[in-house]
C-alpha cells in the first residue's frame, strides 16, 4: 500500500511539473534574440520581450507611414542623414551641409538656411535661394545632387558630388 501511495504522489508531482512547463512558455532573455529595443530621441533605450507584446500600433498619419516604409527597403533610415555632411560644389570645392532633427538645414558656403525632409530614403533640402539638394545612397556611398531654381528632384541635376557624413548621429 505504501508503494502505491508513493507512486501516486510521484506521478502527481510529475504531472503538475509537466503542466506548469507547458502552460507558460519561458520568457525570452532581456538582451538578445526575441527582444525589441526602442531608442528614444533623447538617446535612452528600452528593451521589451517580444513574447510580452501582443500588437504594435502606429498612428495613421501618412507622413509617418512614408517615413517608416520607404519605397526602397534597402534605403537608409531617417536618422542616418542627421549631422554634418562634407559635400562638393561641382567646381572642386567642398562645404558642409548640416541637417538637424527638427528639419532645419544649414550650409557653410553661402551661409544659407533651408528645410529638409526625408523622402523615399533620401534627404531633400530646399534652400532659401531656390536651390535644392538631395543626398542619396549610390551603391556603397552617398552623393549630393544639386538642382537649380525651378528644377525638381526628378530633373537632371546641375552637379553631382560625393557626400560624407562626418557626424553620423543627432547633433
Amino acid at each position: 500500500m505504501r508503494k502505491t501511495i508513493v507512486a501516486a504522489g510521484l506521478s502527481s508531482m510529475l504531472l503538475l511539473a509537466l503542466h506548469a512547463a507547458l502552460a507558460k512558455p519561458p520568457a525570452a532573455p532581456k538582451n538578445g534574440a526575441g527582444t525589441i529595443v526602442i531608442v528614444f530621441k533623447d538617446g535612452h533605450r528600452q528593451t521589451f520581450n517580444l513574447a510580452d507584446i501582443v500588437r504594435v500600433e502606429f498612428p495613421a498619419s501618412a507622413s509617418v507611414a512614408e517615413e517608416s516604409t520607404p519605397a526602397n527597403p534597402l534605403a537608409p533610415p531617417h536618422g542616418r542623414f542627421l549631422g554634418k555632411w562634407d559635400v562638393g560644389d561641382g567646381s572642386g570645392n567642398t562645404f558642409q551641409i548640416t541637417l538637424k532633427e527638427n528639419g532645419e538645414a544649414f550650409e557653410s558656403m553661402h551661409n544659407q538656411h533651408g528645410k529638409w525632409e526625408y523622402v523615399n530614403g533620401e534627404a531633400h533640402v530646399t534652400w532659401s535661394d531656390g536651390w535644392h539638394d538631395a543626398i542619396r545612397r549610390s551603391g556603397s556611398k552617398f552623393q549630393k545632387f544639386a538642382y537649380g531654381p525651378g528644377k525638381s528632384f526628378n530633373d537632371t541635376p546641375d552637379n553631382v558630388t560625393d557626400a560624407h557624413n562626418t557626424s553620423p548621429r543627432p547633433i
